[in-house]
């Protein structure tokens, strides 16, 4: 496994709070729910077992002095003194992305402004809106601040006390007795979650949470170019933070419909056409759907089964340069008759009989290419 230093990124003296930036913003980077390359919740996983050791002062300095190999339990597994790495891992990631952490610090954060969560919305769209973008109303429900307490959470006129339970401090502390001694088992307390206060007299509106569920009407522009798993991001539309804090992020995955006749490889455009023998035998001009509309195809004399043939800037526009776009690459399928009529088939032999494989070289080009369709050439 990676130096836990290299993985988050940071310096061998780098302060807890360093620390903890570096290991949120990679975080949330590979966060399986954001990030769906192959790898990433392996990384993910290593990520949050390296801060786990390194926010904790005597895993680290374990870890500063013996490697891994000084970390100890199954696995690398932490022993009751790396608790709260655990603790700041389960907060971080069940209270929000963007969360307060845990640990000493963490707690005397939680009184504080916290951050909002992070919100996932899933959208489909169609083929052609994919291509060439759009503004599209979607409606969220996420959280806002309670316009009527202004986020404190308590009614007019009144605010948060101190926890008696506590007394401020956020943790209640219980000593157990085992065979093997007696142990102190630290817990968030139960009164005031956590957060060292309580509200005696809380808001009607949002029952004392400072936040009220909102299902709120949104325009997102969809710029052209974009394909299944594109992710786009709308600052501040995320839950609202706690106790004034800033807003998350709303992120939109989008799933782009098959169209029925078009498939799509990076910015170029796919198709198939089918013509008769004699249209890829003389040539045509036949007509042949893109994603601009049904749009002129000259199909070559002597056009050969399976030919690809190229529509230039009838692709996919760039992602974020939408002038720069692909080409459309239609394969030419040749339908050869099953049937032939009196008629049809008299008049195929007489052109035939003209190109015995003597001749054939001495005609006409386009009269060797029958011959060479009735294996005469």
């Amino acid at each position: 496994m990676a130096d836990f230093y290299d993985l988050l990124g940071v310096s061998r003296d780098a302060d807890a709070d360093t620390l903890k930036r570096a290991y949120r913003r990679l975080a949330r980077q590979y966060h399986p729910d954001i990030n769906k390359e192959p790898g990433a919740e392996d990384r993910f996983k290593e990520i949050g077992r390296a801060y786990e050791v390194l926010s904790d002062p005597q895993s680290k300095a374990r870890y500063d002095q013996f490697g891994e190999a000084g970390l100890g339990g199954a696995a690398g597994m932490p022993d009751m003194g790396d608790m709260g790495g655990f603790a700041d891992l389960f907060e971080t990631f069940f209270s929000g992305f963007g969360g307060a952490g845990g640990g000493a610090a963490g707690r005397q954060r939680r009184n504080g402004p916290q951050q909002g969560d992070d919100l996932r919305y899933d959208l489909t769209i169609d083929f052609d809106q994919a291509v060439f973008g759009q503004e599209r109303e979607i409606r969220i429900p996420h959280l806002e601040t309670c316009t009527t307490c202004n986020g404190s959470g308590a009614k007019s006129g009144s605010g948060p006390t101190t926890c008696s339970t506590c007394g401020g401090v956020g943790q209640v502390r219980r000593a157990t007795r085992t065979p093997f001694g007696n142990f102190t088992q630290v817990a968030e307390c139960p009164t005031c979650n956590g957060t060292g206060q309580v509200i005696a007299d809380p808001c009607n509106a949002c029952g004392g949470q400072g936040v009220t569920q909102v299902r709120k009407k949104l325009r997102i522009n969809i710029p052209a170019g974009v394909d299944s798993g594109t992710r786009l991001r709308v600052a501040g539309e995320g839950n609202a933070g706690l106790r004034g804090g800033p807003a998350g992020d709303l992120y939109v995955f989008l799933t782009v419909k098959p169209h029925p006749h078009l498939r799509r490889d990076g910015l170029t455009v796919l198709s198939d056409v089918k013509v008769s023998y004699l249209q890829a035998i003389l040539g045509d001009t036949i007509e042949v759907e893109t994603v601009d509309g049904p749009t002129s195809l000259e199909i070559p004399p002597g056009t050969q089964p399976n030919a690809v043939l190229t529509l230039e800037n009838k692709g996919i526009p760039k992602l974020g340069n939408p002038v720069a776009r692909g080409n459309q690459r239609v394969t030419v399928a040749v339908q050869l008759p099953t049937r032939l009529n009196d008629d049809e088939r008299t008049l195929l032999e007489q052109l035939a009989g003209h190109h015995s494989a003597r001749g054939v070289q001495h005609h006409h080009h386009k009269s060797g290419l029958f011959a060479r369709l009735f294996g005469q050439g």
